[in-house]
């Protein structure tokens, strides 16, 4: 397989951690959506990342979808998903810290390609983030488990992880992770893992090629 997208990105890095706990052989190619959309666009008329390529040429795109493939591809061995109802609840939580990604992204873009940026939207995205890492600080402090869904590792445990990381590198100071007791251990825990730090790279804004 073959993984297209830089490893700043929480999405790209949730598949790179997720391929690599399914043991999953992988060709990274560490290309920006913004710097290297001309390549992006030959595979993915998206520019979007994280894209996947199967070993049979398949191309993938949208972290979900592709959690999604991996597991089916892991099948009885897909340990990162739950039986449902309780898979009803990883995917809530999966898609609250999804969505403090993108509102990320969006701040990130924001200020550095908009111009004119209108300061009310900004301030609306940064509330929208902060309540929502408060959300998911209230769902992780009231579980005892080392992970939310008891002994292993689940996809909204990854995703959390790969987003606080994400948050505190990408908008340093934006936001006030001091409140965030539970979420900041989850994520040390999680950067414990090798399959994390083999996944990380520190965060870069990527310029367009002239």
């Amino acid at each position: 397989m073959i993984l297209i997208g830089q490893y700043d990105s929480p999405f790209v890095r949730r598949i790179a951690v997720t391929l690599q706990l399914y043991g999953v052989e992988y060709e990274h190619r560490p290309w920006s959506a913004v710097g290297d959309a001309e390549r992006i666009a030959a595979v993915n008329p998206l520019i979007r990342v994280p894209t996947l390529i199967t070993d049979d040429g398949t191309v993938f795109t949208d972290s979900g979808t592709i959690a999604q493939i991996l597991d089916h591809e892991a099948g009885p061995d897909a340990f990162l998903s739950r039986a449902w109802p309780e898979q009803g609840d990883v995917l809530r939580l999966t898609a609250f810290a999804a969505g403090v990604a993108e509102k990320g992204v969006a701040l990130i873009y924001e200020g550095a390609f908009h111009e004119g940026a209108k300061p009310f939207w900004r301030a609306r995205m940064e509330q929208q983030v902060q309540d929502t890492l408060a959300l998911l600080e209230q769902e992780r402090a009231g579980r005892t488990t080392p992970w939310l869904f008891g002994e292993q590792l689940s996809h909204a445990d990854i995703i959390i992880g790969t987003v606080l990381c994400f948050v505190r590198e990408a908008l340093p100071g934006r936001f006030d992770l001091t409140t965030l007791p539970a979420l900041r251990q989850h994520s040390d825990s999680c950067e414990a893992l090798p399959a994390f730090s083999n996944a990380y790279q520190p965060f870069v804004l990527g310029k367009p090629k002239d």
